[in-house]
């Protein structure tokens, strides 16, 4: 069902997950984020500070703000510190993609696990949810 959600990049490293932005209002952005075929959880953005849609590796370390480990987008365009927490309102990030509490350990969790198996863990941010309709459908 959802094959072609994950492509080969060029160089051989396969997109484990997607981050599909899905509706656009005034200061926040909703997303779905996908992993291996199988849909994860929500995803909430402040509008203000919206990351680059781009492929970005990402890493779990020790937060030096939040003092536990947490996923970090590597090789932000102009940013840095760029991780996913948990959050409810836009106004708990200036950046950060936050997820809700409950999801939060589970994907530090999963991430950290492919870290430790030498895994590079690879997540795209696609602005336009029809990309992720068309693809659904096939």
């Amino acid at each position: 069902m959802y094959y072609k959600l994950i492509r080969d990049m060029p160089d051989g490293k396969s997109v484990h997950g997607k981050l599909y932005r899905t509706s656009h209002y005034i200061n926040k952005r909703t997303g779905l984020l996908v992993e291996r075929l199988h849909f994860i959880c929500d995803t909430l953005e402040n509008a203000d500070y919206l990351v680059p849609a781009l492929i970005y590796k990402v890493q779990v370390t020790q937060s030096p703000r939040f003092k536990r480990l947490l996923p970090i987008l590597i090789q932000v365009p102009g940013r840095s510190g760029i991780r996913f927490h948990r959050g409810s309102q836009p106004e708990h990030s200036k950046g950060c993609i936050l997820i809700s509490a409950s999801m939060e350990q589970s994907l530090t969790a999963r991430w950290l696990s492919e870290q430790s198996a030498s895994d590079e863990t690879r997540l795209e941010i696609c602005n336009n949810i029809n990309y992720y309709r068309n693809e659904k459908r096939i």
